[in-house]
């Protein structure tokens, strides 16, 4: 008798227990938010190389989102730039990346290094800052025209690459063919020690300015920015509409004491269709809500900014990030 009724309070005791348990676990939805909150996210970055402008930012980008977004982890990732970049979004082994507008209107569109390639997952998230085409060279070279590239030695950028279209039309447009010249297919880095090096005579380079790998030669050499003649920018403007004119001030590197008038187009933030757009509108505000790292992390960091952060777009943008710009 005195065990039967033992045994009934030992089993109340433990459905009692069981039923604190349960409403701890799953009784209230301020703790399954809290369970939301807290479920890991990765999102992996493409950059540029380490002497570009893409890797510092991408990486200042990675420390904003893994503090601002419960549960996240970025990491930003050192690339060939933009042509593997939107490679790599296609095939999902990046979710976002930095790139050139040019070259994601021929992936979205299946033209030049795209053609019949046509890459349809891209999903824009911000247009960032322009990216001067830059022809450097040493003041010793005495080159001062591209015109005078013909029978020179001309790093043109990594084989594929967003720089290397830039320098093909460039070339072109001053009536220049890859037979005209010694091309050597550099990187930004490789580039600026084969200039030290007296290697190349003119090394081409897509970036914002002032780009570390410059200011790398600048530290040693008295450097050149070649200028495009108006003819040459009106002609590439016309044909290309991604390309602006834009002037890259004397002062910008050391040593560096005129004006040079060149082209740039857009750098852009973009994103694949894993990244779904609840997500995408938290990485967008939380990276136009912290834009003092990015100005931290790269003087390019002060042209990025809300207001024009969807002008330049060559693919559809992000619901996401669409519902952020759209709020006051």
């Amino acid at each position: 008798m005195e065990w039967g009724k033992f045994g009934k309070l030992a089993a109340l005791g433990v459905a009692m227990t069981f039923s604190a348990v349960a409403l701890t676990g799953c009784g209230g939805g301020d703790n399954k938010g809290a369970e939301k909150k807290v479920e890991k996210k990765f999102i992996n970055i493409a950059t540029g190389g380490t002497a570009g402008t893409y890797y510092p930012l991408g990486g200042a980008m990675a420390e904003i989102l893994n503090k601002a977004i419960p549960g996240m982890n970025a990491s930003a990732q050192s690339t060939g730039a933009t042509v593997a970049n939107i490679n790599m979004l296609k095939d999902g082994s990046v979710d976002m990346a930095i790139v050139q507008n040019d070259i994601t209107y021929y992936a979205a569109n299946g033209t030049e290094m795209f053609k019949d390639k046509k890459v349809s997952n891209l999903k824009a998230i911000a247009a960032l800052y322009p990216e001067t085409v830059q022809m450097v060279t040493l003041e010793k070279s005495g080159i001062k025209s591209v015109a005078e590239l013909k029978g020179k030695r001309v790093a043109v950028g990594a084989a594929g690459s967003g720089t290397e279209a830039n320098a093909r039309q460039i070339l072109e447009a001053a009536g220049i063919t890859y037979n005209d010249i010694t091309v050597q297919y550099l990187s930004f880095g490789e580039a600026a020690n084969a200039l030290k090096d007296g290697n190349v005579d003119v090394g081409f380079v897509t970036a914002g300015f002032p780009t570390s790998a410059i200011q790398d030669i600048a530290s040693q050499h008295k450097v050149r920015v070649l200028s495009l003649s108006k003819d040459m920018i009106a002609s590439l403007t016309k044909k290309y509409p991604f390309y602006t004119q834009i002037t890259v001030p004397k002062g910008t590197y050391a040593g560096f004491d005129e004006d040079a008038t060149t082209v740039a187009v857009q750098a852009m933030l973009v994103c694949n269709d894993k990244v779904k757009d609840d997500l995408a509108y938290s990485i967008t505000k939380s990276i136009f809500t912290n834009l003092d790292k990015l100005k931290a992390a790269h003087s390019v960091g002060k042209l990025i900014n809300k207001e024009a952060a969807q002008k330049g777009l060559p693919i559809a943008i992000s619901a996401g990030a669409e519902k952020f710009y759209k709020e006051k």
